[in-house]
């Protein structure tokens, strides 16, 4: 069934590390080998060995339109024809933000980089050089990209400056870091009361979508908002996942909460690579050539990102668009929620927007300890019998799902179907286990 896949992946594993670009697409969570892709179409994603699934991954949240929408394939075609990048300024990326600050509350002013990772990265430079302080806040289970502020475990106490997570993050750099549990605005507080006058920014998911999907509790991101502005220190909303698919305007437009700076991707690319950082006027002055904080990227805003970027957004500001697209994901939700109930499976479930996610426990989930109670084997195999029904969602307990315009009526009803075996695989599971149990005893 996947003999191409695994033919290309061990092929790949000659000259790639992992024979992946990217860990999470190694599988290696589930104990499976990956799928290697050859097209896309719609809802559909297509592997090398012919199969066809539903795909709920788009390209890790990019693809809110679906895969090789017809207007964004020929509007690659149209600009690639006058050429693929320049080095110079181009029309395209002065329209590009200003969709993006007519979007985004908090935005006023924007800079294009080329990927998530970059956009946070900067937007941290700046938060420092801004404020002139070092330290920052994260929180455990929010993803900010791979650059070395970020790669840093929580400490063994609330407002304990963390360890490396990774060879070759020094422990300078991790000790600049503030890692505390996400939903937690006390412990966010203890740490400004220590040491408040050194701290630059704030970073947080306002929806953290990378330890599955955990959304904020009434009065954290407020309170954030609060503390930070006692202090003098910035916000940073990391909107890369939630930009556009919340709501038009993010999840900060969805809450009411204006933060300081802003970083984005993903959508505002429609697939192409793209990242952008921005917020209020005084902070974005300081990035050069205005100001003194230094940030470059030959590629940066190249024409072809910010067309189809351009072209993904205006068809987003379709009427009603994240209202059937929310009540679309709302059916697939309720629909998994009853096929679990049908083979009495305890899950949580999460959703906002057009964003959604299944967890394998009877405790809510609101942080990354909670979100780690979901049960891991149980995802296996749920994971492995949707694949088997020709349904594709990440490889991973700790990811967002996400619904595209191109699903329609008829796939979510598949999908539910396809859930509804894959359950019953993860029953037959449980009650091996318990007869299993039954016979030690």
């Amino acid at each position: 069934m996947y003999e191409n896949s695994k033919a290309l992946f061990a092929e790949a594993k000659k000259v790639i590390p992992g024979g992946v670009n990217s860990p999470v697409r190694a599988f290696k969570s589930i104990a499976h080998h990956p799928l290697f892709i050859e097209k896309g179409e719609g809802s559909r994603v297509f592997d090398a060995d012919g199969n066809s699934y539903l795909d709920y991954v788009g390209s890790w949240g990019a693809l809110i339109l679906g895969h090789a929408h017809p207007s964004i394939v020929k509007t690659i075609r149209k600009t690639a024809h006058n050429g693929t990048s320049f080095g110079a300024p181009t029309a395209l990326e002065t329209e590009m933000a200003r969709l993006v600050v007519e979007a985004v509350p908090s935005v006023k002013l924007v800079r294009m980089v080329n990927s998530g990772t970059e956009a946070v990265m900067s937007a941290l430079r700046v938060a420092r050089g801004y404020t002139n302080r070092n330290k920052i806040i994260k929180f455990t289970g929010c993803y900010h990209g791979h650059c070395d502020s970020f790669l840093i475990k929580a400490g063994s106490g609330v407002a304990t400056l963390g360890a490396p997570d990774s060879p070759g993050v020094t422990g300078g750099t991790a000790g600049d870091t503030i890692t505390l549990p996400f939903n937690d605005l006390n412990s966010v507080k203890e740490a400004f009361s220590k040491c408040g006058e050194e701290i630059a920014a704030v970073i947080v998911e306002p929806v953290a979508g990378n330890m599955g999907l955990v959304k904020p509790k009434s009065g954290f991101l407020e309170g954030l908002r609060a503390v930070t502005e006692d202090y003098g220190a910035l916000l940073i909303f990391d909107e890369v996942m939630t930009g556009f698919r919340v709501s038009y305007g993010g999840a900060q437009e969805h809450y009411n909460i204006n933060p300081d700076l802003t970083t984005l991707g993903k959508i505002i690319g429609g697939g192409m690579p793209v990242g952008a950082f921005g917020g209020r006027h005084e902070v974005m002055e300081q990035v050069s050539p205005t100001g003194p904080v230094y940030q470059a990227g030959t590629l940066s805003g190249n024409p072809l990102a910010m067309a189809v970027g351009i072209e993904t957004l205006k068809m987003l500001k379709e009427p009603n668009f994240y209202e059937q697209m929310s009540a679309r994901r709302e059916k697939l939700s309720a629909g998994i929620a009853a096929a679990a109930s049908e083979h009495n499976i305890a899950i949580q479930q999460s959703g906002i927007g057009t964003m959604f996610c299944t967890y394998f426990t009877d405790q809510a989930v609101t942080d990354f300890e909670s979100a780690k109670s979901s049960n891991l084997e149980y995802f296996k195999i749920f994971f492995r019998e949707l694949l088997k029904e020709g349904v594709y969602i990440a490889p991973s307990q700790f990811e967002s799902g996400f619904v595209s315009r191109a699903h329609n009526e008829q796939d979510i009803e598949d999908t539910v179907r396809a859930a509804e075996k894959a359950f019953a695989a993860v029953r037959k599971h449980i009650d091996g286990e318990d007869q299993s149990s039954k016979i030690i005893s």
